[in-house]
């Protein structure tokens, strides 16, 4: 696989975003960061997030949309409730999903990361097909990328962000106590 390539998991759908730019020269692709999404709020539906990652979500749809008119983010990766993984944005670009971001002495984590949306919020556990589709997409990266820390979106952006909550199961991915992948 090329690092220009849309990654070759079985079964991947690509939705593809305009959210994105060139990453920085020299800097090794090394981190993950797991963010949830609902639109709106305890929504389970993937059409929401992925339209506004297309720039293509109808802000009049529902009230908590409004506020998010003229909003451009992105994410690598979207995986809904059923465990659909979605590719958004390629790889080696540079995807728009974690904001101003600091950790570990490093900042602009967009620049070095891969951004993992999981459909769903702070407040309810993940789907086990959502879940089962996680651990072969970060096997798969770990061997296309030198992938060495998982981060919450939570951990990286403490005072604007909660994601993914405390539903996600860290042990599954990371060592314990630490960012480190397994």
């Amino acid at each position: 696989m090329g690092k220009s390539d849309w990654l070759g998991l079985p079964g991947l759908q690509v939705v593809p975003s305009p959210n994105f730019n060139e990453r920085p020269t020299g800097l090794a692709i090394d981190s993950l960061v797991i963010h949830c999404i609902s639109l709106p709020e305890r929504a389970t539906s993937a059409a929401a997030p992925l339209a506004l990652f297309q720039n293509r979500l109808d802000y009049t749809a529902h009230p908590e949309f409004t506020q998010l008119a003229g909003l451009k983010v992105s994410s690598h990766f979207v995986i809904d409730r059923q465990g659909q993984v979605h590719q958004c944005v390629p790889c080696n670009k540079r995807a728009w999903h974690a904001g101003q971001s600091a950790a570990m002495g490093r900042s602009n984590f967009n620049d070095f990361s891969i951004g993992i949306e999981l459909v769903g919020d702070v407040y309810t556990p993940f789907s086990c097909p959502q879940m089962a589709a996680l651990y072969p997409l970060i096997k798969q990266l770990k061997a296309s990328y030198p992938l060495k820390f998982a981060f919450a979106h939570s951990e990286i952006a403490p005072t604007r962000k909660t994601d993914p909550g405390p539903f996600f199961e860290w042990h599954l991915i990371r060592k314990p106590n630490t960012y480190r992948l397994l």
